[in-house]
């Protein structure tokens, strides 16, 4: 629902830029597969703002690519994820060596800025392009680069689908080239939902209606269950780490699809943990303070990670 509210595509970053502050954000133009104009949006903190020697060598690069809901656009997000890259920043090391953060927001095609209409196949291309643009531009030739891929609501089922598909050709395109991939560590799953498939039976859970034996005339059917088991069955040596982020009130995704997914990656071999933020409706876990303390803490784990 890109039209949702009504203004939605009209919004700017100035809109945003003095409550994102010192996180500064700017929107990138790239094209997807098909050649259709999509945006970014690419935040970070000046190196005044972090808390390190100026003569420090950064050790790690944590690359989040962030999916939204279906509603709005990116730029009302903007605060929450520029709170979470300030608690980045802000949070003690670790390490001996500090650790940089870029967070890289998606808006798929018919969203906010970005040209085209929204469809699932569409926006899967819109996702391999992003996720070429990063590698291209944050990580060539560079090894010490940690990619997290975090989607919200159907955007967790978009995040799956993208490591799914990521990881099946890193290694083919690693023997092609002999050039190491930047890896996924991390996938972060924010109020998801098992399958589009179970959404419809969930929204509609009378037998006696129709509208939950419709599901083979869907438009999109992203699989959350379905993209983990692939990537338990790529070739990959390390897995993405997942991390299971549920608002305790969600009004829309029951409780029963994080519990799932939990289960599912744990009999996958997945690294996995969950969290539930106490309160918290379906777009609120990462604008609480309960739910930014752990993706925060999360993050951190990647970025500590050998």
């Amino acid at each position: 629902m890109p039209f949702l509210p009504p203004n939605a595509r009209e919004e700017t970053l100035a809109d945003y830029a003095r409550r994102c502050s010192p996180v500064e954000w700017r929107e990138q133009s790239i094209r997807s597969v098909d050649g259709t104009e999509i945006a970014l949006c690419i935040g970070t903190i000046e190196p005044s703002h972090l808390k390190v020697n100026a003569q420090s060598k950064i050790r790690k690069h944590v690359l989040i690519l962030y999916f939204q809901g279906n509603a709005s656009s990116l730029p009302p997000r903007l605060p929450y994820l520029a709170d979470i890259l300030k608690s980045l920043s802000e949070a003690p090391s670790h390490t001996q060596q500090p650790v940089e953060y870029t967070l890289v927001g998606v808006s798929y095609r018919g969203f906010w800025t970005s040209k085209g209409r929204p469809s699932q196949s569409g926006i899967e291309l819109d996702i391999a392009a992003a996720l070429k643009w990063v590698t291209n531009t944050y990580a060539p030739g560079n090894e010490d680069i940690q990619l997290v891929l975090w989607g919200q609501s159907i955007g967790a089922g978009i995040a799956c689908s993208a490591a799914a598909a990521y990881l099946s050709t890193a290694s083919d395109n690693e023997q092609i080239s002999r050039k190491v991939q930047p890896r996924i560590a991390g996938l972060l799953l924010e109020t998801p939902f098992t399958s589009i498939r179970s959404m419809l039976a969930t929204i509609y859970p009378q037998k006696w209606l129709p509208y939950r034996y419709l599901w083979p005339f869907l438009r999109n059917w992203w699989d959350s269950k379905l993209a983990l088991r692939e990537i338990a069955q790529t070739t990959a040596q390390v897995r993405p780490r997942v991390l299971i982020l549920q608002a305790g009130q969600d009004e829309l995704v029951p409780r029963e699809h994080g519990l799932e997914l939990e289960a599912f990656c744990k009999e996958m071999e997945i690294a996995v943990e969950r969290k539930e933020v106490a309160g918290a409706l379906h777009t609120e876990s990462m604008t609480r303070g309960e739910g930014q303390s752990a993706i925060t803490q999360y993050l951190r784990n990647i970025a500590d990670e050998q």
